[in-house]
C-alpha cells in the first residue's frame, strides 16, 4: 500500500503577544495573509493529498481567506491549546486517512517555509520508522535564569536545536502519542514532544533559518524581509 501524506495546520490562537485585533495569522504579507501563504507552500507540494486547518468555531476571518473554499482544504474545529488542535485535526482525518499515513504539522504563523525545505524533510523521512521535524542548530550563548530573573547557569549549546515546523509523524502514532500526553496532564506545545514522551526519537532535519514564527510585532516585518528575499532568489 502505497502511504499518503496529509497536513494538519493548528490556526485556532488569537496570538495574544501580538497585541493586536487580527489574530497573526491573518495579518498581511507580500504576497497574501500569512495563513494563506502557509498554505500555499504546502498545497504546492505533489505529495500532499489535503490540508486540515483547525480554528475556533467562532473565527470570522477565515471565510474571506484564499483557500476557504479549496476543496483540498478542510476545516476542523480548534480546542483550547495547540495540541487540542491537533488531535482534532488526527481524529477528522480518521476516516479517510489510513494508521501509516504520514501528517505533517505545520504552524500557521510560519509563512516563509521554503519549497526545497519541505522536499527535504518529505524525502528524508518517507521511510523512517519515527518521521521528524525542521529545525536549525543554535549558535548563540544560552543562559538559564533563576526564578529572580538572574543568570544561574551558561547552557553548552552543543547538539542543542531550534524546532521548527513541519513536523512529519505517522497519523496513527502521533495521534496515540498526543492521546497519552494530554492524559498525563501534558499540553506539549509540539507534536515531536509528544513522540518523545511515548519512547520515540524523533530525527531533525535541518533547514533555513528564515522558516520563522511570527510571535511578536517584530517578526511581521522580518518575515516581509525573508519573503522579498526568497522571491529575489526564485
Amino acid at each position: 500500500m502505497n502511504e499518503r501524506c496529509w497536513a494538519v495546520v493548528p490556526a485556532a490562537g488569537v496570538g495574544r503577544r501580538m497585541g493586536g485585533e487580527i489574530p497573526k495569522q491573518y495579518l498581511p504579507l507580500p504576497g497574501g495573509l500569512v495563513i494563506e501563504l502557509s498554505l500555499r507552500r504546502l498545497l504546492a507540494h505533489p505529495r500532499v493529498a489535503g490540508v486540515l486547518v483547525a480554528l475556533a468555531p467562532d473565527d470570522p476571518w477565515w471565510p474571506a481567506t484564499a483557500h476557504a473554499d479549496d476543496p483540498r482544504v478542510v476545516r476542523v474545529e480548534g480546542g483550547e491549546e495547540r495540541c487540542h488542535s491537533v488531535l482534532n485535526a488526527l481524529d477528522h482525518l480518521q476516516g479517510r486517512a489510513d494508521e501509516r499515513d504520514w501528517v505533517l504539522v505545520h504552524d500557521a504563523a510560519r509563512p516563509c517555509l521554503r519549497a526545497a525545505d519541505l522536499e527535504r524533510l518529505i524525502d528524508r523521512l518517507w521511510r523512517d520508522p519515527v518521521g521528524g521535524l525542521l529545525g536549525v542548530p543554535v549558535h548563540d550563548t544560552i543562559k538559564r535564569l533563576s526564578p529572580s530573573g538572574e543568570v544561574e547557569a551558561t547552557v553548552p549549546r552543543e547538539r542543542l536545536w531550534h524546532a521548527f515546523t513541519p513536523q512529519m509523524f505517522r497519523l496513527g502514532a502521533l495521534r496515540q502519542a498526543l492521546q497519552a500526553a494530554l492524559r498525563d496532564g501534558r499540553l506539549v506545545t509540539d507534536d515531536a514532544s509528544a513522540m518523545e514522551l511515548a519512547g520515540q526519537r524523533p530525527r531533525l532535519i535541518e533547514g533555513h533559518p528564515d522558516n520563522l514564527k511570527i510571535t511578536r510585532t517584530g517578526d511581521l516585518e522580518l518575515a516581509r524581509f525573508y519573503l522579498d528575499r526568497q522571491s529575489v532568489g526564485q
